[in-house]
């Protein structure tokens, strides 16, 4: 499947605006892809590609802080392919979310013809009024490329990422993990956005470059712990 690259070339703290940053742009995708898994099976693209997902799912199975009935909410799960996987490898507790419904109809077609028991609802992370807040908190939530395209959006990005910081926190249980994946952001970057209530405690390594003399990386992914005094 293509792999879609959100990063900008913007070397400072923030990118300019995208319709990568917004719902209509997402809707659009998923109505799309719907109309090809309906046609040919094909469940899209796996964001990010397929090795770095297989990397994020061999930490799940490897971790010592992860357990396969551990509650996972997958933020922006779009079709749902981290789970599918997931649950594939034996986890048994798995909720995506996404504030695209075309994206949830895509995930819902596309666990049921794997047979498998996930569940997927409509829910904007940066809306504390949707249901999912209401819900039992989470023991880890995933990432992967949410945060990036909150961080593109036309309108007031950084006080988006923000209220995606804060809001993630209230998802998570006590000491809960935050297991996040991005292409637009380095870890130190990362680190610094999350500072206020996490902590680093883990990270996916992903393959590395050498550019110039200095060593990089396209894709970065942070484990953090959600500190209880925020």
């Amino acid at each position: 499947p293509e792999v879609t690259n959100m990063a900008d070339d913007g070397a400072d703290d923030s990118f300019g605006p995208s319709k990568l940053g917004t719902k209509e742009y997402w809707d659009a995708v998923y109505k799309q892809d719907m109309t090809y898994f309906q046609d040919n099976g094909d469940m899209g693209e796996i964001w990010f590609g397929e090795d770095c997902m297989a990397r994020i799912v061999r930490w799940f199975r490897e971790s010592a802080q992860v357990q396969t009935d551990s509650s996972v909410l997958d933020i922006g799960c779009g079709n749902g392919a981290l789970l599918v996987e997931m649950a594939k490898e034996g986890f048994t507790s798995l909720i995506g979310m996404d504030y695209s419904q075309p994206s949830v109809d895509l995930a819902v077609a596309i666990a049921k013809k794997e047979n498998l028991d996930i569940t997927f609802q409509r829910a904007d992370i940066l809306n504390k009024e949707d249901a999912i807040f209401s819900a039992d908190k989470f023991e880890v939530c995933t990432d992967k490329g949410t945060y990036d395209a909150v961080s593109l959006s036309p309108e007031d990005p950084t006080q988006k990422r923000q209220t995606y910081v804060s809001h993630v926190h209230r998802l998570l249980k006590d000491s809960g993990l935050l297991v996040i994946t991005s292409c637009n952001w380095t870890k130190d970057e990362l680190l610094e956005h999350f500072s206020s209530g996490f902590s680093s405690v883990d990270e996916i390594k992903h393959p590395t470059f050498q550019f110039g003399g200095k060593t990089g990386t396209t894709t970065t992914s942070v484990v953090f712990r959600k500190k209880d005094n925020r």
